[in-house]
């Protein structure tokens, strides 16, 4: 199964972004980038790819143990970014992000304690999909919409294991769908 490790926000805060995201959509152009749907929006923390059933129940074992010694955090989707000149547009970040870089690193760690092989590891950074595109797109107008952005703060207090299921039936659209399979509540011990 195809697995990750995740942050979600709060249904009030995708509400939000989606207004945000719906005038971004209704910029010219905008038609020919792929919206991710607000079922996929999540700040992912570690990606682990195809990971065998039976290691499932240790990779939730140390996922859970990573949680219970990560401290609850403020968190608020905050202005936005691309990657590959704009191939990939996304929300940020704002609140602790100390702390969610070093609950995305013990998930991670979690991942290769499991077993789970690894890509090479990047810098974390912070951020929520919003679109994609299979060519560069001049990203600016998108960006200047996010700038001003911030959605309300909340309190992060839980780490999520998700399962993504990839669409199958090649109708162009169609979103994958994601499962949560884990949750585990943040502790306090820092």
């Amino acid at each position: 199964m195809r697995l990750f490790a995740a942050v979600l926000p709060p249904q009030d805060v995708t509400d939000e972004l989606a207004l945000k995201v719906a005038e971004l959509r209704r910029l010219p152009g905008a038609s020919a980038l792929r919206w991710t749907g607000v079922a996929g929006w999540h700040f992912t923390l570690a990606f682990y790819g195809e990971v065998d059933e039976d290691v499932v129940p240790e990779l939730s074992e140390r996922l859970e143990r990573a949680a219970r010694h990560t401290a609850r955090f403020p968190l608020a989707v905050r202005g936005g970014g691309q990657f590959g000149h704009g191939r990939a547009l996304w929300a940020g970040a704002f609140g602790d992000l100390p702390l969610l870089r070093l609950l995305a690193e013990r998930a991670e760690a979690a991942g290769r304690r499991a077993g789970v092989e690894m890509r090479e590891h990047r810098r974390y950074r912070a951020h929520l999909t919003v679109a994609r595109s299979r060519e560069a797109v001049e990203a600016g107008p998108y960006l200047s919409v996010l700038d001003g952005f911030t959605s309300r703060t909340w309190t992060v207090d839980e780490l999520a294991l998700v399962r993504s299921n990839l669409p199958k039936s090649g109708v162009p659209g169609e979103q994958p769908r994601y499962e949560v399979v884990g949750r585990w509540a943040l502790g306090g011990a820092g």
